[in-house]
This record gives C-alpha cells, sequence and structure tokens, in this order.
C-alpha cells in the first residue's frame, strides 16, 4: 500500500464537524486545522518531485503546523525539523519530539523582527546545509490557502447560505482561503478577520502578545486584505472567558483561537439575526490543558475572566490605543491601507 493510500485511512482527521449553536451560528470545528493545508503542501511538493522518500522537512514554527508536520512526517517516512523560540508551549514541544521530530529552540530575538527572524535565520542555515531539503513556507505557499477549498465546499453543502464567515488570522492561509472560495458561491458573503494587539497584519504597530496562535510581527503573502469586510482585535483575556463559555454552554472543547473566534461570531449573530455566521474553530483544547484551562495560569493573566464584554468598541484607525475588544470597517481594502509597513522577511 502507498504512503499516500495508508494517509487516506486518517485523512478524516483533518475534515472539520460543523456544529449548530443556535438558529443562526453554526461552528466549523477542527481537530487541528493545519493538519489540512500541511498534507495539501506535502501532496503538491511531492507531485511536483520537490519532496521524496526520506527527505528532510523543515519549517519554522511554535505551533500546531508544526504538529501537523510532525504527525505526517512520522506516516510517510520523512525527517522533520522544527525551528522553534522560547514561546512553544513545553507540553507541545514534547509531543512534537515523541512524533519524531527535531525541535531546535533559537535563544535570542534578532533586532527589530524578534524571534521570527531569528527562526527564519537558522532556518536558513538549515536549508545550506541539507541540499534537497523541503521547505512549506506555510506564511507564503499558495498550497496554503488553496487547500481549503474544501472546507469551503463542506459549507456550502452542510450548512448552505453562509452569510458571514468568521475566523482567527495568522498565517492568512484558512480565512483568504475559504472566503475565496465561498465568495465563489456566495458573492456578498461578509468576512470578519479575528486578530489580537500587538500583531501586524492589519496595520498596528509590533508588540508583545499574550493571546497566541494568532496574529504576527510579519506580514504573510497569503494573507489576502481584499478579502476583510472587518477586523477585530481581541484580548487574551476575552478570547479565553469565550473559550470556557463555548465549552460549559455547549461541550466544545476548543483552543484559545477559537475562543476569539466565536466571541466575534456569537455577537455578529446576536446583532444580525437573519443572516446565518460561521465560525472558523482551529483545534480542539487539549494542549491547553495547562495553561488556557488551567485557574492558576489563568490568574496570572491578570483580569477576571467574568464580566467581560459583550460587544466591540468601533474604532476610527487600526492605530487607534486600545486594551479591549475593538472592532474596525477594513472594507476588503488592500494591505497597503493605513500604510502598513512592510514587515515581513524576505524568503
Amino acid at each position: 500500500m502507498s504512503q499516500r493510500k495508508v494517509l487516506d485511512s486518517i485523512s478524516q482527521l483533518e475534515r472539520p464537524r460543523i456544529v449548530q449553536l443556535r438558529p443562526n451560528l453554526f461552528a466549523c470545528c477542527f481537530q487541528l486545522m493545519k493538519l489540512l493545508p500541511a498534507r495539501f503542501m506535502l501532496d503538491r511538493a511531492e507531485d511536483r518531485g520537490e519532496l521524496g522518500a526520506g527527505n528532510l522537512i523543515c519549517e519554522t514554527t511554535s505551533g500546531t503546523f508544526g504538529l501537523a508536520l510532525a504527525k505526517l512526517g512520522a506516516i510517510r517516512g520523512y525527517r522533520v525539523k522544527l525551528i522553534s523560540d522560547p514561546a512553544v508551549d513545553p507540553y507541545l514541544a514534547a509531543r512534537l519530539k515523541s512524533l519524531g521530530a527535531d525541535v531546535e529552540i533559537v535563544a535570542k530575538p534578532a533586532g527589530a523582527h524578534g524571534f521570527q527572524a531569528a527562526r527564519l535565520n537558522r532556518l536558513r542555515e538549515v536549508l545550506d546545509t541539507n541540499p534537497g531539503a523541503y521547505w512549506p513556507q506555510q506564511y507564503d505557499n499558495p498550497d496554503n490557502p488553496l487547500s481549503y477549498s474544501l472546507v469551503a465546499e463542506n459549507l456550502a453543502e452542510l450548512v448552505g447560505q453562509v452569510d458571514c464567515l468568521v475566523g482567527s488570522v495568522g498565517s492568512g492561509g484558512s480565512m483568504s482561503g475559504t472566503a475565496r472560495f465561498l465568495r465563489d458561491v456566495f458573492p456578498a458573503l461578509h468576512v470578519s478577520g479575528v486578530d489580537t494587539h500587538g500583531s501586524v497584519l492589519f496595520g498596528q504597530p509590533d508588540g508583545p502578545r499574550t493571546l497566541r496562535g494568532l496574529g504576527n510581527s510579519i506580514i504573510p503573502d497569503n494573507l489576502d486584505h481584499s478579502q476583510f469586510d472587518d477586523v477585530h482585535w481581541v484580548t487574551a483575556v476575552e478570547a479565553l472567558t469565550a473559550m470556557h463559555k463555548l465549552h460549559i454552554q455547549h461541550g466544545l472543547f476548543m483552543g484559545p483561537t477559537s475562543g476569539a473566534s466565536i466571541l466575534v461570531a456569537d455577537w455578529m449573530a446576536r446583532t444580525s439575526p437573519d443572516k446565518i455566521v460561521v465560525a472558523m474553530l482551529a483545534d480542539e483544547g487539549h494542549r491547553y490543558f495547562q495553561t488556557a484551562y488551567n485557574d492558576t495560569w489563568l490568574a496570572s493573566l491578570g483580569g477576571a475572566t467574568e464580566a467581560q464584554p459583550t460587544n466591540p468598541i468601533t474604532i476610527s484607525s487600526p492605530l487607534e490605543p486600545s486594551d479591549r475588544w475593538s472592532r474596525y470597517r477594513w472594507g476588503r481594502r488592500e494591505k497597503d491601507h493605513y500604510q502598513i509597513s512592510e514587515q515581513r522577511i524576505a524568503s
């Protein structure tokens, strides 16, 4: 049996469950969202002859894309080296290593672009000394957003009319890709991107981010700004409060970025009862059990996890200071709107 056939036996893991939370609100729940683009990228690389049996796959990641690559590498017999930084969750790092991945942590940031630049610099060193190694480049590889045609197809078939799509933005692949394909069917689709304060993706200055798994310090090629009607910036405490409510009220055990997405999607469903809203929920909560689901860890963030706002404030510019859930009407503008500084690192 071929490697591709073996993979088919577990490929259902990449398909989301569609759960109806209220008459006009649906959750598109992934066990591990990044498994879909990672599998698609490797398939395309194999088909193009860029990736062969036993080759080295090397990527910079501190999140679930690394977990997806580690799983696929173990199944298909590839060597996997992941370059990360001290922010990587230690339980995730241990899981990556248990799957056979070589995890290297860069110790120091590099200039204005911080650990993102340091990780990329180290990645290039590894690639230079390993001819034939494959770099998926999740931020810039067009196969990333292309893979989400499957998700758009599932939503159109299982939900029917989709009026509003809501989801967190990091690499840009999931939301840009799903929105692009859904608009072929539903041209009036409203798309809301969910970011966090300190992320440069939609015009804010680079800064520290407590909420991990979304946002970025660089602007990926895969982020298509023209797909987004509005942008929401959510704090860690607001996202985690919504995540816990999702678990308690609906039994969905999801991660922090899912909390950020459901916070915004629930508001849209409440304020637009005639619209069908879909929230993209990126991964389950198991790897956050010692952090986001731990009361001691939550207390260390500061701020109560109850009495959080149920509505955003609307701001007039991405540069307008705010320390709470904020919304800006982006209007499907290109990435140079408000003179977003080009902070991505040349690859």
